[in-house]
């Protein structure tokens, strides 16, 4: 873990970017897909360029190797569980509301990163401006931040599913000394694999009819939203840590507005 450059701040801004358009995606994607079949496609679809990019560059995939407990969990927390609870919070709250409410993984990640991390002890100045980054982003987002009755439960998910990332960064620094490729192809594979009974039996997304819009946004969300946005997470997360990584949750709001 080192203390962050120039580039890291750069990967911070592109993830943020990249993780703005997902909610917006997300959105257009609903109107075709339940959020089961979203889940299962972003990362079946997501899968694609980092399974290919660890072939191009010989990396060994050790999703069942002696780790794969690991793999499995991570896959079943850091990406089935949240890509389920946000398609499905998604639905009813607005893009820019759902972007807000992702804006507290990093008092999540704080909290975690003192009592679960060996490097990232928070003390009253980080914790103090914890607080004031994301009061700044309530502040400059109340216009459209309108949580009531008809969609408080699906805001309720949002949170759950962004505390969700923040449990999954915690885990995958458990094994952060293996290849970032290695990890996020592997991760992937089990969350496939997790997701196929119940996209089976539950949604059957074969007999939809899906418009071009809803699935150009799921291509889009797997491939981009998922696979590249992963690759930048895990390096920022390995290189720099828990807290800095959950910083791009104060950009994407901002981002956000540009969709």
């Amino acid at each position: 873990m080192r203390q962050p450059k120039l580039i890291d701040y750069t990967l911070l801004v592109i993830l943020a970017l990249i993780w703005a358009s997902a909610f917006f995606n997300i959105k257009i994607a609903t109107e075709s897909f339940g959020p089961i079949t979203i889940a299962f496609l972003r990362v079946f679809f997501g899968s694609i360029p980092v399974l290919l990019l660890c072939f191009y560059k010989k990396i060994k995939i050790e999703a069942f190797s002696k780790d794969w407990y690991w793999f499995a969990i991570i896959g079943f927390v850091n990406l089935v569980l949240p890509f389920f609870l946000i398609a499905y919070g998604v639905k009813s709250v607005q893009s820019n509301l759902a972007a807000i409410l992702m804006s507290t993984t990093p008092l999540s990640s704080t909290i975690l990163g003192h009592f679960y991390t060996k490097n990232e002890k928070f003390n009253l100045v980080k914790t103090f401006g914890i607080l004031i980054g994301f009061s700044g982003i309530i502040y400059l987002f109340s216009d459209n931040l309108l949580i009531n009755d008809s969609n408080f439960i699906s805001a309720l998910l949002i949170l759950l599913g962004s505390t969700c990332y923040v449990v999954g960064g915690v885990l995958t620094l458990k094994i952060s000394k293996k290849k970032n490729e290695n990890v996020t192809g592997s991760i992937l594979i089990w969350a496939v694999l997790i997701l196929i009974p119940f996209v089976s039996f539950i949604e059957k997304p074969w007999n939809l009819s899906p418009s071009i819009e809803s699935s150009i946004s799921v291509v889009y969300l797997g491939m981009i939203s998922t696979g590249v946005a992963w690759l930048l997470r895990f390096k920022i997360l390995k290189d720099n840590g828990l807290i800095f990584q959950s910083q791009v949750s104060y950009l994407i709001p901002i981002f956000g507005e540009l969709y």
